[in-house]
């Protein structure tokens, strides 16, 4: 039960929405989960500010997921994640943000896990 949720100062259309939301659905097996259970949150055109300064590119990402994944595991999707951000987007890695938030108890469809 992963949820991804950006927030990026990049105005974006509805296809590099889709696109930014097929890129996450690979790289959350990066954390062995599948895509078939992901959701994504996208909200484009955010201010974001760092170090006092409001970045032009920049991105948060937050990475919620039932359970935990090992240390290692976190390390590479942050690089996965910077990688992707730069390559497809141009936001610098030094722009970007990303935090994992692993979950004891997810509710969906009525019950929880």
């Amino acid at each position: 039960m992963p949820m991804i949720d950006a927030k990026m100062t990049l105005s974006l259309s509805d296809q590099q929405k889709e696109e930014l939301k097929s890129e996450f659905g690979k790289l959350i097996e990066t954390l062995n989960k599948p895509e078939s259970y992901l959701m994504v949150g996208i909200e484009d055109s955010a201010d974001l500010w760092f170090g006092g300064k409001k970045l032009e590119k920049g991105a948060y990402i937050a990475v919620s997921l039932l359970g935990n994944a090992p240390s290692d595991l976190y390390e590479k999707m942050t690089g996965k994640i910077c990688e992707m951000l730069e390559s497809k987007y141009g936001i610098p890695g030094a722009a970007v943000y990303v935090t994992y938030h692993p979950v004891s108890d997810w509710g969906w469809n009525g019950r929880n896990f």
